[in-house]
């Protein structure tokens, strides 16, 4: 057969060989690309459920699951839930975690909010909101996404805590909003995806059951973040011998009171992207905040629960664009540091006061009116920043 096809080849005049040439090449190249697709279809496009993402990727063994019998005599430092001795244990040998997750509207619901100690929310560009998601206290492995990119503000409230970042990029123009020059300039412990990669970062095309843009895809673990943040070495002791808690200043946590009459509280980030506006609905029975974002109840993904913190807070900053000379003038600025109003939402009820922080690496002080410090419940704490102005009702 072979014999036969050169036979037949070599008949052909010069015109009739160059033309049968190209024919097979575009044969060869239609069956390479069907098997590339199919092999990189069967990886990465792949649903990725909890229950796939443990099957198919290499997980560590970094997960601790707390007895429900030993009795919980330990606080966690950053919302005040009560732990085990045990658990204590497992989380002091490691520093807080945190993650970059969107808002966008083809991101929900997304994966792992419902598990953080502490949320910060703000707008990343266009009036759509980000979140910062602090994992420390929770020892479960949890699957978190869709992953983004940094912001300079982000880095203020980060260095509070002196926590593992992650991002997928960030903003890079030079200038003020130039957050990827400041991760190395202020030596953060830096999990950037774009250093890091599979299996420790994943894209899952299919996770809410049809294709979205690959903005929106981005997933990991905090059991794989973790691991990869020992295996660099930033644990919750430095090089220099010094505790990433050295320094850090809990807040004030007090008991659940409840019982107040404040239920419905409306939060406007920018009024021309209603989208993004936040309902928080009081809940007596749980004595939380249910999450309603552009008018529809905001889920985790992973165990399709409402997000509930128990503690909302909405400070006021101001906001102010970038000019760094980026498309658009889309890099934002917040007044993160100084002093300004605040509002503080818990046990169904509302206080006034204020915010302040000194530095980028200060710990943020909440007080009421009176210049007490405000003891909040314990439990999740979701923080927004919202531009001075905005139109908060309750």
């Amino acid at each position: 057969m072979k014999d036969k096809i050169i036979t037949i080849f070599q008949s052909l005049t010069n015109p009739q060989k160059f033309l049968a040439s190209i024919i097979l090449g575009v044969v060869l190249y239609g069956v390479s690309a069907s098997l590339s697709y199919s092999l990189f279809s069967a990886i990465s496009l792949t649903p990725v459920t909890k229950e796939s993402a443990t099957a198919k990727l290499p997980t560590p063994g970094g997960a601790f699951v707390e007895d429900p019998n030993e009795p919980k005599t330990e606080s966690c430092p950053l919302n005040g839930t009560p732990h085990t001795k045990k658990a204590q244990d497992f989380w002091s040998k490691r520093r807080p975690l945190a993650v970059m997750i969107e808002n966008h509207t083809e991101s929900r619901p997304q994966s792992g909010l419902s598990y953080a100690d502490v949320i910060y929310e703000a707008v990343a560009e266009g009036g759509i909101t980000r979140f910062m998601a602090l994992f420390y206290c929770n020892l479960s492995d949890i699957q978190v996404g869709p992953v983004r990119s940094a912001r300079t503000y982000f880095l203020s409230w980060l260095g509070e805590y002196d926590a593992l970042y992650v991002h997928v990029g960030g903003a890079n123009t030079p200038g003020p909003a130039d957050a990827l020059g400041q991760i190395i300039k202020y030596g953060v412990k830096d999990l950037n995806q774009f250093s890091i990669g599979f299996p420790v970062f994943w894209r899952d095309y299919q996770r809410l059951g049809h294709p979205v843009a690959t903005e929106h895809t981005m997933y990991s673990t905090t059991a794989k973040l973790w691991e990869v943040g020992a295996k660099r070495g930033f644990l919750a002791t430095d090089s220099a011998g010094l505790r990433w808690d050295k320094n850090f200043t809990s807040w004030k946590f007090k008991d659940d009171k409840g019982g107040g009459a404040t239920a419905n509280i409306k939060v406007n980030f920018w009024e021309s992207q209603s989208g993004y506006n936040v309902d928080w609905i009081y809940d007596p029975a749980s004595n939380s905040y249910k999450r309603k974002n552009g008018g529809s109840d905001h889920m985790d993904l992973d165990n399709n629960t409402q997000l509930s913190p128990k503690v909302v807070i909405v400070q006021f900053q101001k906001e102010s664009n970038a000019n760094d000379g980026y498309p658009g003038n889309v890099h934002l600025l917040y007044g993160t540091e100084g002093s300004g109003k605040a509002l503080f939402f818990q046990d169904g009820n509302v206080t006034e006061g204020k915010w302040a922080k000194t530095s980028r690496i200060a710990r943020s002080k909440y007080t009421d009116k009176n210049g007490k410090e405000i003891e909040l419940n314990k439990g999740q704490i979701w923080i927004q920043t919202v531009p001075e102005g905005s139109k908060i009702s309750y």
